[in-house]
């Protein structure tokens, strides 16, 4: 999470920074103020800088420069960008996810996973996966995932005798679920800015995240019957419902927290707050939550919500200086003049969103990106929320990528891997995701299935 603030993942050469300076430098001379804009932004990116520093700054100098809105405008304008109700969910939903590692909750939830799909070939790979569909109504972050539930799942398939590339590669892949199934960091950020409903966004990433996990199920069982994989445990009725019992209170967050957003008990906001309640009555009642760990839970929740903030703040300020430029009517002008397919124009955005998911974060990613594609997607006749769950996926994949990747490095440092064999071993387990990422993409009805069923239309 850290790498918010101050990315650690090695970025291109002195050379390619240089080029992109030169570029703003040949922008601001011949008085193309806005292209200068976006190539300063993207060379303080390939720079390394800190996100929102790489954002905020040319924002400033664009305003200070042209002297086209008092400079007094851009506090104002980045304060506005963070002053939104449903932003309180992050720090909440935040702390619940670092609050079930903490509390050890996701052991319980692996033992569970292992009883129901342990006795599958290849049965930890499918334990990995279920148990991550468990933990993505929890936390809705993948780094999260990796992190805390990937520790436990890489721990136990070494033990078991299985490669440390298929390890790494189905831990990988399956972190990837945690931001499309509802609560997600990402879906929030991204219904603030396109002013789209949290509600809906976060019904329709129910079935694409099922899918995705139905999809790495099968490049599991495909490994297994290559490499010849055990089942690692026996099914037994008594032995699934004795973990069920001890992982029910556990299993009630994702009830709790969707289950209260779709039936309309509480706003996603309430929900976060109710997941943090609940986790932290969890940690109680197993006694594996301490004061102490309380304490570093909350300085981390405060560390990351403050990143996260930063970067919403300098995107708005960026976002708004490109709506008031006009410039998402001339890219939608652009696009529409070469195609106004939507299929076409939604594959487009794809590549596009793929290729900067490689070097950008996701949270800056949406927040700049968004104000931009969002106009010309829903003249093409592109529902926002489907669209969301599209570029959400685009970017989960680019977790997986590098030069960024920020999974591999956590996994990497979890597995103790070299980060070029973290690589190597997801890249089959990507081609598998792009492969749902495309049937989400074309098919809409995956996402908007159970938006459409809430809504009644």
């Amino acid at each position: 999470m850290k790498s918010l603030l101050a990315s650690k993942a090695p970025m291109c050469s002195l050379a390619v920074t240089s080029i992109a300076w030169l570029i703003v430098a040949t922008c601001a001379i011949y008085g193309l103020s806005i292209p200068a804009l976006i190539a300063g932004v993207l060379a303080m990116i390939i720079s390394g800088a800190p996100v929102a520093v790489a954002i905020g700054l040319p924002s400033l100098l664009f305003i200070l420069i042209t002297g086209s809105v008092p400079a007094l405008l851009s506090a104002h304008r980045m304060v506005a960008g963070i002053d939104s109700f449903p932003l309180i969910a992050i720090p909440f939903f935040i702390m619940a996810g670092a609050l079930m590692n903490a509390a050890q909750i996701t052991d319980k939830i692996f033992y569970f996973a292992r009883t129901l799909v342990g006795w599958l070939p290849g049965g930890l790979g499918h334990v990995n996966v279920g148990a991550s569909v468990i933990f993505a109504g929890m936390s809705g972050a993948a780094v999260a995932d990796a992190g805390g539930l990937g520790a436990v799942e890489i721990k136990a398939m070494r033990e078991a005798g299985y490669d440390d590339d298929f390890a790494v590669g189905v831990t990988a892949a399956s972190s990837t679920i945690g931001p499309i199934i509802p609560p997600s960091l990402p879906i929030v950020i991204y219904g603030v800015m396109a002013n789209v409903s949290i509600g809906a966004l976060f019904a329709a990433g129910i079935v694409p995240g099922l899918l995705l996990a139905v999809t790495i199920m099968l490049m599991v069982a495909w490994y297994a019957w290559k490499r010849n994989y055990p089942v690692d445990t026996r099914f037994s009725l008594p032995v699934a419902t004795t973990a069920f019992w001890q992982a029910l209170p556990s299993l009630l967050t994702p009830v709790i927290i969707i289950g209260g957003i779709l039936l309309g008990v509480f706003t996603p906001t309430e929900a976060a707050i109710a997941a943090v309640t609940w986790a932290t009555f969890l940690g109680i009642c197993y006694r594996t939550l301490t004061i102490k760990k309380f304490i570093s839970v909350s300085y981390e929740t405060l560390e990351t919500t403050a990143a996260i903030l930063f970067i919403v703040g300098a995107a708005a300020l960026f976002a708004w200086i490109l709506t008031s430029h006009h410039v998402a009517e001339q890219l939608a002008t652009l696009l529409l003049g070469i195609t106004e397919n939507r299929i076409v124009l939604l594959l487009l955005a794809t590549v596009l969103l793929l290729i900067i998911g490689c070097f950008l974060e996701t949270i800056a990613a949406i927040t700049i990106l968004t104000p931009v594609l969002l106009p010309v997607m829903v003249s093409a006749g592109v529902d926002p929320v489907h669209f969301g769950i599209v570029m959400i996926l685009n970017l989960m994949l680019g977790l997986l990528t590098p030069p960024l990747g920020m999974v591999l490095y956590v996994l990497s440092r979890v597995a103790n891997v070299p980060f070029t064999r973290c690589v190597s071993a997801t890249m089959p387990f990507f081609f598998v995701l792009l492969f749902a990422l495309l049937i989400v993409t074309l098919v809409p009805s995956i996402s908007l299935f159970i938006p459409s069923i809430i809504s009644g239309s």
